[in-house]
């Protein structure tokens, strides 16, 4: 979800703004993610490396982290909205991080749509904790080193209850992935558009639907 604080620039407001117009786009992506019968979504709302970003700009985030965790909570419940999250989330403090596991523990039983939060995530930090884990199997004789397989490796995934990535969509004419799900994204859709985060749409959305569903889909066959 990229294109926040452009979007405040271009309108001489503050970043705090971009990000609260951000937020009020993941309720319209998590409406026509319901409307048309997504079973998972995933948002990338706060990667391991911003934390570069200044503390002002930080607090800001985890200010309406909070804000609109409340706000929707009632709206994850109404839609039958299951909350899932990944990443090193207890980072944001162990207030917010009681919020989010109660959240996620009061929407368990929803399944309608999967909701999933990347908070504090970076692929490349999951994949070297799989593969740390995994040694740790073999080493104590858990395993043998053959048993190490895709399957395996996937297994010790924090998505590893999710299915594979179809479609990724990234904003703002960025063209890169940005150490988001690098392993569950292999055989993805990629689509990378110029609108700005706060601007994309339900129309955005279905659009990018449309897209996917015209694309073949080979797995590396013919």
């Amino acid at each position: 979800m990229d294109g926040n604080g452009r979007w405040a620039d271009q309108r001489g407001l503050p970043r705090a703004a971009g990000h609260k117009a951000g937020a009020e786009a993941v309720r319209r992506a998590m409406q026509a993610a319901v409307d048309h019968g997504v079973e998972v979504l995933t948002l990338y709302a706060f990667s391991s490396e911003n934390w570069r970003r200044s503390p002002e700009e930080i607090s800001d985030l985890t200010g309406l982290m909070r804000f609109y965790l409340e706000r929707e909570l009632n709206t994850l419940l109404k839609e039958n909205v299951r909350l899932k999250l990944i990443g090193d989330y207890a980072a944001f403090g162990p207030e917010l991080k009681a919020r989010l596991e109660r959240a996620v523990e009061r929407t368990q039983a929803n399944d309608r749509l999967t909701l999933v939060v990347a908070l504090n995530y970076g692929s490349r930090a999951e994949l070297v904790s799989v593969a740390r884990k995994l040694a740790a199997r073999v080493e104590q004789g858990e395993i043998g080193a053959d048993a190490i397989d895709e399957a395996a490796f996937a297994a010790g995934l924090e998505t590893h209850d999710l299915p594979d990535l179809d479609l990724l969509i990234r904003t703002s004419g960025e063209v890169r992935l940005s150490n988001f799900l690098m392993w569950q994204a292999a055989y993805a859709e990629l689509l990378f558009l110029d609108v700005l985060w706060p601007d994309f749409s339900e129309q955005a959305f279905a659009d990018a639907l449309g897209i996917y569903a015209a694309r073949q889909r080979r797995f590396g066959g013919r």
